[in-house]
């Protein structure tokens, strides 16, 4: 039987790829003692990769396809198909961003303060082009870790950190001047791994159910019947993604009115329902919307 060979990334990405996995469909069991998770699908092979060494290992072949950041593959340059964004990091639904921060009371205010000055990341490769880009010298040292401490300890004039929130950022004493990029997860394919139609097809359908998965992220189904006289009033709160769902109930002057809504307008929406007729209402989760 054919299969492809997907990488899972290790680390800060995993727990949120897992869990978009899971509402696609795909049930990934991780074990501990290895790196090789069991999926219940029997056309996919899965591997765990730290998601900086991902790009690689997809361009090399070792992997058909896989998940880590377009950070990563910006800064190796990684010859792979970019198959699909997907707007999340590893901790949220959003993407992240890496940003220039300085010592809380450092004198510098811009990017342009550090000419001549020492930045610590580990996105050097990326850091580099963006000062480069900038035309401000900087020299730009490689940080295995523990970045955001370079500062406060004198190995660096300022860092490149990774970011969602910015509370780590400012937990050390540090102050964002710029912002250098904005990244999110890609699903990336080998290009041999690509032009096999199999592979091809089988990488086209994750990327289809993750992507429903993630649209389907804050949103949930709502039901309700009400009379039909009752409908018009009741149908202009509902918003939607196109229009509801109206049905007849069988020999009744009842309608059962369907419709999917975000869910944070749920807790305001269900009193107002009511006045105005609604009753049987029914929430429920979504795990895709395609």
């Amino acid at each position: 039987m054919s299969k492809i060979s997907l990488g899972i990334p290790k680390g800060s990405l995993e727990k949120t790829t897992l869990e978009l996995f899971a509402r696609a469909g795909w049930r990934i069991n991780v074990n501990e003692r290895n790196y090789f998770p069991d999926i219940d699908d029997p056309e996919i092979t899965c591997s765990l990769a730290k998601a900086k060494e991902m790009a690689n290992y997809v361009a090399d072949g070792t992997l058909d396809v896989g998940l880590t950041g377009k950070d990563w593959c910006l800064e190796y340059d990684s010859q792979v198909v970019v198959v699909d964004d997907f707007l999340y990091s590893k901790t949220s639904y959003n993407p992240a961003r890496w940003v220039l921060a300085v010592g809380g009371d450092s004198p510098y205010q811009t990017p342009e303060d550090l000419a001549g000055k020492r930045v610590a990341t580990e996105l050097v490769n990326v850091t580099k082009r963006w000062f480069a880009g900038l035309g401000i010298p900087v020299t730009v040292i490689f940080s295995w870790g523990a970045t955001e401490a370079k500062v406060v300890s004198g190995l660096a004039d300022a860092v490149v950190e990774v970011t969602e929130t910015g509370s780590t950022i400012r937990a050390h004493s540090l102050r964002i001047i710029s912002e250098v990029m904005q990244t999110n997860t890609q699903l990336i394919a080998n290009p041999a791994a690509w032009e096999d139609e199999f592979k091809q097809a089988k990488i086209r359908q994750v990327a289809l159910l993750l992507k429903g998965a993630l649209k389907a992220y804050g949103l949930v189904g709502l039901k309700l019947n009400v009379r039909e006289r009752d409908a018009g009033e009741v149908i202009e709160l509902l918003p939607s993604l196109n229009a509801p769902t109206v049905a007849h109930l069988y020999k009744t002057d009842w309608l059962s009115v369907e419709t999917v809504i975000s869910d944070s307008v749920v807790r305001e929406l269900i009193p107002r329902l009511l006045e105005r007729g609604a009753e049987g209402i029914i929430e429920y989760p979504l795990n895709k919307v395609i």
